[in-house]
């Protein structure tokens, strides 16, 4: 799986979300959409903070 085209669709999804709260017109459709916008954010984080980790590994311990 690639990773990187994970995040931009990821990505993607959350702005799509946040276009649809603006447009909502009740408090249950933009509760909806925050619980959306929430959940996508939260799945974005987990590749970042594996990201983030990664960055203090060097490409030869992985070769062992």
């Amino acid at each position: 799986m690639d990773t990187e085209r994970l995040m931009d669709g990821l990505s993607r999804e959350v702005m799509v979300a946040l276009q649809g709260m603006q447009k909502a017109k009740t408090i249950e459709e933009k509760m909806a959409y925050s619980e959306i916008v929430k959940n996508l954010c939260d799945s974005l984080k987990v590749f970042l903070d594996l990201a983030s980790d990664m960055m203090g590994y060097d490409a030869n311990d992985f070769d062992e």
